[in-house]
């Protein structure tokens, strides 16, 4: 519970009854999955164990977001201090090891994702050596990945496939944080000099001059020549995917504190003036921000839980003034609809903490679900919110 003096403050009483909500739905799925992974998203508003795989059992640690299970299992710890959320996150380190050891889908640029939250966070807490190995690991795998002369770190596939060969997307801007890390962590500066590099080259190109993103972006992989951006879960090429957008918000802004260069912070304020600018009344985007009211198209919950981070951290590198203001207003704004209007706090029959998501529209995968994406950073964003100075993770 917050102090009570917080309390007579209606939208911090509303969040804080989110974060009791929340935590509720986060001790029930310890029973529910426990060491094992939930699907990507929902299936008519419920998590299932994350399907079989070829040889790989059903719950598996596989694809990209099995970490957000244990990300938000350490932020449930933050949260409350309790041990049972440390004792079960910590049991993820060795899944998370032994995924690297044995090489499971490791050709991704995700793995800043993955080994982040499931271990470089505990890692800090606890000081865990086999977490620290493990994220080292996954850093050096992410750095087979970086194309040179390109200077990107491609996102999908066999660096052979030609399809995939010389494509980024916008999402990687969350997995340099595992970069930075390594290097502070060896002292090594190869790391940092990737992850800068890979962000000049998003920032550079992927960002139109409009201030809307592409969701990704193609580099020939030989001469390092910018090609052409596209999308993959956007609703054209030229057009704006929502959660795209989102991410540029909070990985430019992580790009800054990182490096502490202004040419990033103005790359995620472009982001942010743009997404703000064309949200909804209720501040929750559609999936892809060609629309508006009266559409009759989905929202992407999950997209506004991440952008309520990215702007928490954007105001949080600004001097005092309007472009703060305006923010850190619309933060509040945006995590205040999510808690009262998307979240599962009067849904009991959901184990997700947010629905009404989209995964891939065009695809028709996790249309109008929850997702462990959403569910983790709605999570962060509430914990930002109502614990002052709380580190988090990236």
């Amino acid at each position: 519970m917050l102090p009570t003096d917080l309390q007579t403050d209606p939208v911090v009483s509303v969040l804080d009854r989110a974060v009791e909500a929340a935590l509720r739905t986060v001790r029930q799925n310890l029973t529910t999955f426990g060491d094992l992974y939930p699907g990507d998203t929902t299936v008519d508003d419920v998590y299932r164990l994350r399907p079989a795989r070829g040889a790989l059992p059903e719950g598996s640690n596989y694809g990209w977001t099995t970490s957000f299970w244990p990300g938000m299992v350490w932020l449930a710890h933050d949260l409350t201090g309790e041990p049972e959320y440390r004792v079960a996150g910590e049991r993820h380190i060795a899944n998370f090891a032994d995924r690297l050891e044995r090489d499971v889908d490791l050709d991704t640029h995700d793995l800043g994702f993955l080994y982040t939250l499931a271990c470089v966070a505990p890692w800090r807490l606890t000081g865990d050596e086999r977490a620290q190995r493990a994220a080292l690991g996954a850093a050096e795998h992410l750095m087979v990945r970086y194309l040179e002369p390109a200077g990107i770190i491609q996102a999908w596939g066999d660096l052979t496939n030609p399809l995939q060969r010389g494509r980024t997307i916008i999402d990687s801007l969350m997995n340099m944080p595992l970069l930075y890390w390594a290097s502070r962590t060896t002292g090594s500066l190869r790391f940092a000099a990737a992850a800068r590099r890979h962000t000049e080259q998003l920032r550079d190109h992927i960002i139109r001059p409009d201030d809307t993103t592409f969701h990704t972006f193609y580099w020939d992989a030989e001469t390092g020549e910018p090609l052409r951006g596209a999308t993959e879960q956007g609703q054209r090429d030229d057009s704006c995917w929502a959660r795209g957008q989102a991410w540029g918000i909070y990985g430019f802004s992580l790009g800054f504190r990182h490096t502490s260069d202004p040419t990033f912070l103005r790359a995620a304020e472009r982001c942010a003036d743009y997404f703000l600018d064309h949200l909804p009344a209720d501040h929750v985007a559609y999936w892809d921000m060609a629309f508006g009211d009266g559409s009759g198209e989905e929202r992407d919950s999950s997209a506004a839980a991440i952008a309520v981070c990215g702007l928490q951290e954007l105001a949080g590198w600004l001097p005092p003034g309007a472009r703060r203001d305006r923010y850190t207003a619309a933060a509040q704004a945006m995590l205040r609809s999510l808690a009262e209007s998307y979240s599962t706090a009067d849904h009991p029959g959901s184990n997700a903490l947010l629905l009404h998501a989209v995964y891939d529209k065009p695809k028709s995968v996790g249309v109008d679900e929850g997702c462990l994406w959403g569910d983790y950073f709605y999570l962060e964003a509430l914990t930002r919110a109502v614990r002052p100075g709380w580190q988090h993770p990236w």
